[in-house]
Formats: structure tokens, sequence, C-alpha cells
């Protein structure tokens, strides 16, 4: 059995004027990511990231972990899917029919809790077969170019060969609610709880993939232990 291993990135700067980079936490968790991954001798034989910033950072860091075994290539199809586009497309609409959304949009969405309920809302009405045509980057075509790029690897790397895919939480759920065979209205499910740099396993033989385990982070939970840190975070 082969396996594609999908690590989400490091925190990212939630709050910046620059979402799109590792915070300082994000960038230790992908360092001792890499050092945790050497230590139970892990194998990584291809590895891709999508073309963010901190998708990319996360990859080299744990890569540097585990002393280079590859090279980085990019895929854009691993990119997390556009929020600002779906906030700034969906969420007018949706602030119509619901007080609770008014009312986090009048206090700005400044906290990260009420910037996930707004997430939920928006990624839902974007992956419903009732979405508007309003410009906005079709679910299927999101949906559509994660299958490709999964299926790619698969065709490509070697029989029994590990790859690690550094990505983002959408691009996860997305994968996994593909693997599980959820409906639409099933994916979010595996969206909001994705753990910074947690650890989701395909395995797959030939044309069969199956999902081994989802959103494992128990290397920050026993490293923040280990080394009285706090590792572990959604955000």
């Amino acid at each position: 059995m082969a396996s594609i291993y999908l690590i989400r990135h490091g925190q990212a700067s939630f709050g910046a004027d620059n979402y799109d980079q590792l915070s300082p936490l994000g960038q230790r968790q992908a360092d001792v990511t890499g050092d945790y991954l050497a230590r139970i001798g892990l194998a990584i034989d291809a590895a891709v990231a999508g073309t963010l910033s901190r998708q990319q950072e996360t990859g080299t860091r744990v890569l540097a972990g585990l002393g280079n075994p590859c090279e980085l290539q990019t895929d854009a199809r691993f990119n997390e899917i556009n929020n600002d586009e779906q906030v700034r497309l969906l969420l007018p609409a949706l602030v119509e029919k619901s007080s609770t959304l008014a009312e986090i949009v009048g206090r700005g969405m400044s906290s990260s809790k009420d910037y996930q309920k707004v997430i939920d809302a928006v990624f839902n009405a974007w992956v419903s077969p009732d979405c508007p045509d309003c410009g906005i980057t079709p679910w299927a075509d999101y949906r559509d170019g994660v299958t490709a790029a999964l299926k790619q690897i698969m065709e490509s790397v070697g029989a029994g060969k590990n790859t690690a895919v550094f990505t983002s939480g959408g691009t996860i759920a997305t994968a996994v609610g593909l693997v599980v065979g959820v409906d639409h209205s099933g994916f979010y499910q595996f969206y909001e709880p994705v753990m910074n740099c947690s650890i989701t396993r395909l395995i797959y033989s030939r044309n069969r993939v199956s999902l081994s385990n989802f959103n494992d982070a128990a290397h920050l939970e026993l490293l923040s232990a280990q080394l009285d840190e706090a590792l572990v975070t959604y955000r």
C-alpha cells in the first residue's frame, strides 16, 4: 500500500496585515513535526505543497527536519479554498436572512470564533446545489481539482511509496469527504476541526483509496507535554 500524508500548515498569522505567513508558533509546529517524523523513521518519497506561503514554508520546514529527502513540488490545486471570495460574494445575502450573522458582521468579525461562524455559513452555501451564480468559483471546479491532484499523485508515485502534501483545512476536508463519499452537506464536518500541522493519511493501491486516519495531532500533544509548550492550535 502507498500513502498520502495530508499535513495542514502551521498556525498562520490571523489578524495580521498578511495572514498568509506562519506565526512564530506555526514555524515551531512545522519544525517539531519534521523532527517527530524523522524520529519515527517515516520515509517521504515525494512532497508537494500548494502555492500559498504558509503551505510552502510548512513543507520546507518539515522536510528540513526529515533531512530534505526530496524536492518540494508545487501544485496550486492544493491551495486553500478562497474564503475571501466566499465572504465577499455570498455573505451579504446570508446576512439578510440571519440576525446572528448580521450581529457577527456588525462586530467586525475580529475574533477567531466569529470568523469561523462566518466561514461555516459561506462554505455550506458555496457547496450547496442552490449556490447562486454570482461570479464565485464553482465548488465543483475546486472539488474536481483536488480529485485530479490526488489522482495524479496516485498514478505518478510508485507503489508502496509515501507522499507528503502540505495544504490547508478546506483542501483536507474536501479530500476526506471525497474518499468517504459524503454529499455536499457533509464536507464541513471535516473542515472546522482540522488542527495546525495535523496529519491525515490516505492509503491507496491502484485506484482504490481509503482513509487511514484523520486530523492526527498526537505528536503535537505529546511534544507539548514533553517540552512544556502549547503546540496544539486550530487557528
